[in-house]
């Protein structure tokens, strides 16, 4: 007997399915898987998880709020390219910009489940016990994918491109509430995931995060973005 078909990615997204308000664009990326091509192999894994940040002047917390910084320029347009930054100093966070040029606006990648690639995705995250360990979280997502600084404004819409976007079934539930690792703007409940997915944070007062799933017990800081750079 033939071992299974590897799963497979659907359509990569197109642009116009990213335009619009960020806090509507993000819960439809939940589902979408994320693929990276490096020359040691393919990652890909499932969004579980994802925040939505807005440059439209009401999100003081979004990194855009005072426009395009040096930094911040890529949240900035055009819609489906990667705008990566350095968290805390410790780790890299990967970001989808979504609306209308010019607006300012992205999703946050705050958890998946890896998909495909397991094997290499667990020796980029040796500490990772089991298999929802390896992409809950910002930081842990962005290690076992493989993205960092070199992957900033790479187009994940363009089918040549070592990271992109693909749509994939979206979750049977869909659940909202506060994001998580940001001091401002935490009432707005722009945070989206999976209902139920393992992977997927407790939200925690005062911008700390536990993994949620038993056995989880692991603590720290959530990586979100917290004010213009």
């Amino acid at each position: 007997m033939s071992p299974p078909s590897p799963p497979e990615p659907g359509p990569l997204l197109r642009a116009a399915e990213l335009l619009g308000p960020p806090d509507v664009v993000a819960p439809s990326l939940l589902g979408c898987w994320i693929v990276t091509e490096r020359p040691e192999g393919t990652v890909a894994l499932r969004l579980t998880e994802v925040e939505a940040y807005s440059g439209s002047g009401e999100d003081p917390a979004a990194h855009s709020h005072r426009g395009p910084t040096p930094r911040a320029a890529i949240m900035f347009g055009p819609p489906g390219r990667l705008y990566v930054y350095f968290s805390y100093g410790v780790h890299w966070c990967a970001n989808v910009v979504v609306g209308a040029e010019g607006e300012g606006s992205a999703v946050l990648l705050r958890a998946g489940e890896v998909v495909l690639g397991e094997e290499l995705a667990r020796s980029r995250r040796p500490v990772a016990r089991t298999a929802r360990d390896l992409a809950g979280g910002p930081a842990r997502l962005t290690q076992a994918l493989a993205i960092g600084r070199d992957d900033l404004d790479t187009d994940l819409l363009d089918p040549a491109s070592p990271v992109r976007l693909h749509r994939g079934p979206a979750p049977e539930a869909v659940s909202a509430g506060p994001r998580v690792g940001i001091s401002m703007a935490t009432e707005l409940p722009w945070r989206f995931w999976e209902t139920g997915a393992p992977s997927v944070s407790v939200f925690r007062a005062g911008g700390k995060t536990r993994r949620g799933g038993r056995g989880g017990g692991e603590q720290s800081r959530a990586g979100g973005q917290d004010g213009a750079p």
